[in-house]
């Protein structure tokens, strides 16, 4: 029994229809009214065999009082409201809690947690915008920057939930993976009519994960998908309360899936025999377990420092230079707004992440070492290209890292004094004589940048949209 509120209520219900008062029952079980008092509002929790005593004295089995459910509509009312009033919400607000005693008409009781659940949906919407996710996404940096990107409990899960399928080495393969769900009583199904918002949807109560069809292009991210559906389980989260717990969620749930990909011990096994050859190179990293660069480069940055005592940098920037993800604890400036934000700021053109982008063969990974005011680092970076544009990723060291890694002998080397704007966001003096007042042009909108999120439940997802599609494959299923 996990909700005590619950339990009180059903005894109080119970106890009514038996028509006994609290010290009568109290003294039918051989404790005072009064601790019966606190046991029914949720505010003491008995022992098993009080438990069984008074289901015994009002003639009821034990299982009717330890079930889930409220006993009636109006006592599910008065659970509902009392969490509410727990909540950060309501708790913000600095009011005094309503107590729903018997002065509290059904109606008037009903319009109060419908106020308060009003008060949850527009706080939710309040927090489903670009700042919010800008100011949550900083703060989580900061966070994962104090732990040296690594989480070692959830290296451990991944460790164990990888082991228990047999998997030893190589790329985690579609089966292992298979096997991992049916483990924790899922089963991995392949649907064309997924939610627009959604990139995998789980049916807790039929044990089902909902993802793209097997044959789309790129398929081995389903791989990843799966495991992150998977992950929430793993790591006991529950529904997220705020958009901060929901970005903390996401970040487990993707830590979790990268571990299982490229596992703890077998990745340092690759890295250290890397490193000692000097040869160290992402693109090996990301071959030898089938995983994308991006994927490849994430999880070096989570054992980099942790394990192989080297700082780091990661970017995945856009062909127009703006900042999509990026992490560091070596020193690098990373671009901010005002806000501590990076993301959507433009990084240095001398930079490799940009430069890259103007290579004609790019099959392999540029590398390049750039001078800053904070040093000098060195970069490998390779580029790609989805429906959205070309993107770059980009791992980096400080020079005095730059021995272990394949490339280092690179001669490419530029110079860089961002955020001075006159290292590269301020036009010539002979550009501007030349330009100024003679041209004019339409920039580019980015729509999401004024689109707020979808507010639903988990942020990013439209409920209506996830609920008629779980109800469409629950009928189809039985």
């Amino acid at each position: 029994m996990s909700d005590f509120a619950t339990l009180g209520h059903r005894i109080r219900h119970f106890r009514a229809g038996a028509g006994l008062t609290l010290d009568q029952l109290g003294l039918a079980v051989g404790v005072a009214g009064s601790q019966l008092s606190l046991i029914e509002n949720g505010r003491r929790e008995p022992r098993l065999s009080l438990i069984g005593a008074i289901a015994e004295a009002l003639g009821v089995p034990v299982a009717d009082l330890l079930d889930d459910a409220p006993p009636t509509e109006r006592a599910g009312l008065e659970i509902e409201l009392e969490r509410l009033q727990k909540g950060p919400v309501y708790a913000s607000l600095g009011l005094p809690p309503v107590r729903p005693g018997k002065g509290v008409t059904d109606e008037t009781l009903t319009a109060l947690v419908g106020l308060h659940r009003e008060l949850a949906r527009r706080s939710r919407e309040a927090i489903a915008t670009p700042e919010e996710a800008r100011r949550g996404n900083t703060e989580q940096r900061q966070r994962m920057r104090e732990l040296d990107n690594h989480i070692e409990a959830i290296e451990d899960l991944a460790e164990n939930e990888v082991r228990a399928v047999g998997h030893v080495g190589g790329a985690l393969t579609h089966r292992s993976v298979t096997r991992m769900a049916e483990r924790l009583g899922f089963e991995l199904v392949h649907v064309n009519d997924l939610p627009h918002s959604a990139r995998s949807v789980t049916d807790l109560d039929n044990g089902r994960i909902y993802l793209p069809p097997a044959s789309i292009p790129g398929g081995h991210g389903l791989r990843s998908m799966a495991l992150q559906a998977m992950a929430h389980r793993v790591l006991g989260h529950s529904e997220p309360t705020s958009y901060a717990d929901f970005l903390q969620q996401r970040l487990e749930i993707n830590y979790f899936a990268g571990a299982c990909l490229m596992p703890r011990r077998q990745s340092l096994a690759f890295l250290r025999e890397a490193k000692a050859k000097h040869d160290i190179a992402v693109e090996d990293f990301r071959d030898a377990f089938g995983v994308t660069h991006e994927s490849a480069a994430l999880r070096f940055t989570n054992l980099a420092t942790a394990h192989l005592d080297m700082t780091v940098h990661f970017l995945r920037v856009g062909d127009d230079g703006a900042v999509y993800k990026a992490y560091e604890n070596d020193g690098l400036r990373l671009p901010v707004d005002v806000t501590g934000s990076t993301e959507g700021q433009l990084v240095c053109r001398h930079w490799s992440a940009r430069v890259a982008f103007a290579r004609t063969n790019r099959t392999t990974e540029f590398y390049q070492y750039t001078d800053t005011p904070e040093g000098t680092f060195f970069d490998s970076t390779q580029t790609g290209t989805t429906s959205a544009g070309e993107f770059s990723i980009t791992v980096g060291v400080p020079f005095v890292h730059s021995k272990w890694f394949r490339g280092r002998e690179v001669v490419n080397r530029r110079t860089s004094t961002c955020p001075d704007d006159a290292c590269c966001r301020r036009p010539s003096a002979e550009l501007s004589r030349r330009w100024s007042g003679r041209a004019w042009s339409s920039a580019k909108l980015h729509a999401h940048i004024l689109s707020p999120l979808p507010s639903g439940t988990f942020p990013g997802v439209d409920d209506q949209e996830l609920y008629e599609f779980l109800d469409r494959h629950s009928a189809a299923a039985e």
